[in-house]
Parts: structure tokens; sequence; C-alpha cells
């Protein structure tokens, strides 16, 4: 495939339109650009027609492709899911006649249990960063937060001052499609908070003012994948061997309060689910960790 894919303008036209209709994220939208653009690369490199003359025929072979060089039947679902959406939105638009990815099925998946940390291992992690550094106080307090909300990285990373409401214990969330939802800090995440406000924050940003609630060493906003790294480096400052994602302490914490029996809709709202269904992935995870806490303490277990 194409390391440079071409832009073509009804690639272009389709990621405005999901842009203005659906309020998708950059990342997603970037994604899709990708895919769409590196499979209308592939059609014109091979002496076919462009990506809006493609065919059931063609669309299978790039699938095939794709799976040669080792991308996971959940990339094709994820590609198939992408190239559906742009075929129905130009055949609404009258610009095809016909859909191609019409008769062709999605791969069957099978829906990966997330990892998640146990509260020991969330201690451990949150206990990680040396505080004596401004820097590294400012991750313990995001660190904190993450857990303490169920926070997306992204939502973490992009919060601004104006999304704080330190006197009602809550903080602001946009969400997917800019959802709005407000949720609770609680008393420990709040602690760290103000005593990070009070502070390090200003020593990062070196009195130059700014929006964004834990800026970059260099007072800008961080981006998912340097927050990511530093997760990675107190993981393995805590001894933590499991393999990690960026959602590591979201998942913790929806697991951990349906261990402590929390409502799953209310951990649905706290997470900013759309879908319950999204949600209840978490229970298989509470009880699965307590069929392995019977098989462990039990005597006949």
């Amino acid at each position: 495939m194409s390391a440079d894919p071409v832009i073509h303008p009804d690639i272009e036209v389709f990621i405005d339109a999901l842009w203005m209709e659906k309020g998708l994220s950059a990342n997603t939208l970037a994604s899709y650009r990708r895919d769409l653009c590196q499979f209308h690369d592939w059609l014109v490199q091979g002496t076919r027609d462009g990506i809006t003359e493609a065919t059931k025929a063609t669309l299978q072979a790039y699938l095939g492709v794709r799976l040669r060089q080792g991308h996971s039947p959940r990339s094709a679902a994820r590609f198939l899911s992408c190239v559906r959406g742009f075929y129905h939105y130009h055949l609404r638009e009258g610009n095809i006649s016909q859909d191609p990815t019409r008769d062709v099925d999605s791969p069957r998946l099978g829906r990966p249990l997330p990892k998640a940390l146990s509260e020991t291992e969330v201690e451990r992690l949150l206990q990680a960063p040396n505080l004596e550094h401004p820097l590294e106080l400012r991750d313990r307090t995001m660190l904190e937060v993450l857990y303490a909300c169920g926070l997306r990285v992204s939502e973490l990373t992009t919060l601004k001052m104006v999304q704080l409401g330190l006197n009602r214990g809550v903080v602001r969330v946009f969400g997917k499609g800019g959802k709005e939802r407000l949720v609770p800090v609680g008393e420990e995440a709040l602690s760290w908070l103000q005593r990070y406000l009070a502070g390090p924050r200003g020593e990062l940003l070196r009195g130059v003012p700014a929006e964004v609630v834990f800026p970059s060493r260099r007072g800008t906003q961080m981006t998912r994948q340097t927050f990511w790294y530093r997760i990675k480096l107190y993981a393995q400052r805590a001894g933590i061997k499991k393999h990690l994602s960026p959602h590591t302490l979201r998942h913790a914490f929806a697991t951990h309060m349906l261990n402590h029996g929390a409502d799953l809709r209310v951990v649905q709202m706290l997470l900013g689910h759309s879908d319950l269904s999204t949600t209840q992935i978490y229970t298989h995870v509470a009880q699965q960790r307590m069929q392995e806490l019977h098989a462990k303490h039990h005597p006949r277990g």
C-alpha cells in the first residue's frame, strides 16, 4: 500500500460530511481518510479505476490483500464500516449508481474483554510518580482524575480550566460527537487537583496564561501519545507487567465500580456510552474476576 496516500476529492467530501453530520473526532476522521485513500491508491496502482468505480470483486480482492499483509479481522471490520459509509453517502447524493459493499459480509468478531488492573495495581501505578518534580506531580494528578472519573485519555488531555467545577466537585466533559456529561471527581482526586493547581501548574506554565488544565512541559496542550508514554513509564516503575492500553484506567474505573456494587446504567452515564451494551462488557470482566478469586481462595475452588 502507498505510504503517502493521494487525497481524492470524493473522499474529502465524505469526510467533511461526516464531520458536519456526526461530529466525529479528528482522530477518527483521520483514520477514515487514511483507510479510504489507501484503498483508492491500491485501485489506481493496479491499473483499475478509482474508488468510486470499485466493484464487489475489487473490494473483496483488496480485503484479501489486507488479510495477507497481517491485518486483523477487527481492522477489516473497521475498514468495511468506513467504506460502507463512503458508498452509502455517494449513493444518497446520486454520485454513484451501485454500492459495492451491499453483499459483502463483515468478519465475525469475538468481543475481547478489556484488560483491567486490580485495585492494588492501580494503587502502585498512582504511587509511581516522583512528587518532588512539578511534571510528575502533574502526572499523578492526571492519573488520579483519569481513574476517579473514567475519562478517555483524549478527554483528559483536552480538559480546559472552564470545565472544572471544583466547588461542586465535578468536571464537565465533552465526549465523542461533542456529547456533554458531568462527572463527579471524588474527594481524593479533588484534593490532588487543588494541590496541583495551587503551584505545579503555574511552574510548568512559567506565568504564561493557558486554558488547558494539564499543559505539556512547553506550556501547550499535551498529546494523547505523550501521556500514553508517561503511563507506560509509571507502569514500568510500578512493576506492572500486564499489557496496558491508553484506556487501562478507564477500564479499571468501570470494573472496580461494578465490583463495588454500582448500577450498570450509572456507569454507562459516567463513561459517556450511548449504548448500554457497550458498558455491559464490564459486567463480564467483573464476573471473570469473581470466578478467579473464588478459584484461588475457596478450599474447594
